[in-house]
């Protein structure tokens, strides 16, 4: 049988505390742009790497000594004119906060479609199986058709009656002021 002998040893360090000081030789301190061997690649004229153009894109391209530039690569900024605009840049901190829920397909839904159907329901416009006498022009339209009209610029403002709207969120906003209480009162009893 082999025998194992571990002796533990403490071992006792001669040399000096560097006095807090370390080597940062060995450790490549440099700005984020990269350092000076690196800029040192990108410049010149054999550039061993792309020069870091920090996001700005070309107006033009190089060929050979000539840069040439390209009218239709230069940037158009189209900005409104603000000529009689009332607005200010600015909202005061006096105003009241506004907080409004998400706006779910059900809002749209009731935006939209509800209150002809209540109408037609009250006159008696609808047929057997629900679908209207008399449809309206979002009524007729395929589900293809209406997809591609969402999808347009400008189909979130809807033709409905803006008095309409309103009474229908006042309406949605005391209902959910009067489930709130009731969730407050069950929870008050438990």
């Amino acid at each position: 049988m082999a025998s194992a002998c571990l002796v533990i040893t403490r071992g006792i360090s001669t040399t000096c505390a560097r006095y807090g000081k370390r080597n940062f030789r060995k450790f490549m301190l440099h700005g984020k742009r990269g350092s000076r061997f690196h800029k040192e690649r990108e410049a010149g004229p054999d550039r061993q790497l792309p020069v870091d153009k920090r996001g700005v894109r070309d107006i033009g391209y190089m060929e050979g000594n000539l840069y040439n530039v390209v009218p239709e690569m230069i940037p158009e900024i189209i900005v409104p004119s603000l000529e009689g605009f009332k607005l200010k840049p600015y909202v005061t901190y006096q105003s009241e906060n506004v907080t409004q829920e998400e706006f779910t397909p059900e809002d749209l839904f009731n935006a939209v479609y509800a209150t002809k159907i209540a109408d037609d329901f009250e006159k008696g416009q609808l047929t057997s199986d629900g679908q209207a006498l008399n449809p309206s022009e979002n009524e007729k339209l395929t589900p293809d058709e209406a997809k591609l009209r969402a999808a347009k610029t400008g189909a979130d403002m809807f033709d409905a009656d803006k008095e309409e709207i309103i009474r229908a969120y006042k309406k949605m906003i005391e209902d959910s002021k009067l489930k709130a209480k009731e969730n407050l009162k069950t929870r008050i009893q438990y």
